[in-house]
């Protein structure tokens, strides 16, 4: 029997533990010096020298981020249906309301046009997701948050590194949020890292994060305990020393597959686009579980399928809403491997297979 080939790999090796291991000798095991520095290194990376604040989940990132950026009760912000529930859900913690709008069909992020057709006298933002790692149109979205004075929030938690025309997610909004759970293109084992280029934006996410604190017992505003801790830095730390070459594999393995695959729709890349293939999705349109069963049954390959269930239909929004390239991508993605531990002889297994079952069921 060939071996599994896993939708996801997470990499941890010898420095990750080393470092963590500094960390427990250390005694300091609270947010401190490591997460202050993994911020400074990671808005050098990935943000463009744009600061960055450490919080213990992407959902925290995002729901301090909102609150930081003033959206609360009576307020609407627009979302994508078709991503996790925690875009939606961080919207609905803050007392605002998440209005669901569609995407467009070759990226499966935020579409501008339905976006414009949901804004109402109670929208105050626009929270596009940059979805499997390809950027959202921020441009055309960034000028509809212009023309109606709307804060734009982005949702990068799985784009890290992704950019449009050279300049990164995470710089183009209010904020952004990237998520470091252990799927994604880098981890801190948890934890996520929200972006700004508000002073006063950073100075209220860094206040909500601990408490409502800067200052011990000091107490301004009424916060949370969302501190990241210095163990999770320095395994983030350690991460973002690798992140671009992984990357750099991801886009050679993705390339592999753009080459070979037949039969299926392979993913779309945008002009002036860096995608950074967080997942490689293609589309299969008929009998996509089907087609996953059959890739891990008969060849041994795992996939992944994000999103069988729109955030409108799951139980906890339950609302009925005109969404149809929504309902139609959470019928038809699937997610291939594509992470940088395939090897040669992996990915051309991954060929073989789709192009067995996609030409079985032609």
């Amino acid at each position: 029997m060939t071996e599994f080939i896993p939708a996801a790999r997470p990499i941890i090796g010898d420095e990750e533990r080393a470092a963590v291991d500094a960390v427990l000798l250390s005694g300091m095991l609270a947010q401190g010096t490591e997460v202050a520095e993994f911020e400074r290194e990671f808005s050098d990376v990935l943000l463009d020298g744009r600061a960055a604040v450490a919080v213990n989940s992407g959902t925290s990132g995002l729901h301090l981020g909102l609150l930081a950026a003033g959206v609360g009760p009576g307020d609407e912000v627009i979302v994508p249906s078709f991503t996790f529930a925690a875009t939606a859900n961080s919207v609905a913690l803050t007392g605002a309301t998440p209005v669901f709008a569609d995407i467009e069909p070759d990226h499966f992020c935020l579409d501008p046009k339905d976006v414009a057709r949901k804004i109402t006298s109670r929208t105050v933002g626009i929270m596009p997701v940059h979805l499997y790692g390809h950027p959202a149109d921020v441009a055309a979205l960034g000028d509809l948050a212009t023309e109606h004075g709307l804060g734009l929030f982005e949702d990068a938690a799985q784009a890290h590194g992704a950019a449009v025309d050279g300049r990164k997610v995470g710089t183009f909004g209010t904020f952004g949020m990237f998520s470091l759970y252990p799927t994604k293109n880098m981890t801190s084992g948890e934890g996520g890292m929200v972006s700004t280029g508000d002073p006063e934006v950073e100075r209220r996410l860094r206040l909500l994060r601990n408490q409502g604190m800067e200052k011990q017992y000091e107490n301004e505003l009424v916060g949370f305990n969302a501190r990241m801790t210095n163990i999770h830095a320095a395994i983030g730390r350690v991460q973002l020393r690798k992140v671009l070459g992984w990357t750099a594999t991801r886009q050679r393995n993705a390339a592999f597959l753009d080459a070979n695959l037949e039969g299926v729709k392979t993913p779309l890349v945008g002009p002036g686009i860096t995608h950074v293939y967080h997942q490689y999705t293609i589309r299969v349109t008929d009998d996509r579980d089907g087609f996953a069963a059959a890739l891990r049954e008969e060849f041994n390959i795992g996939s992944g399928v994000y999103y069988p269930i729109p955030n409108h239909r799951l139980p906890s929004f339950n609302l009925v809403c005109d969404l149809p390239e929504t309902e139609r991508a959470s019928r038809e993605v699937l997610s291939l491997p594509v992470h940088p531990s395939l090897s040669e002889d992996d990915l051309e297994r991954i060929v073989t297979a789709v192009n067995s079952l996609a030409k079985a069921g032609s």
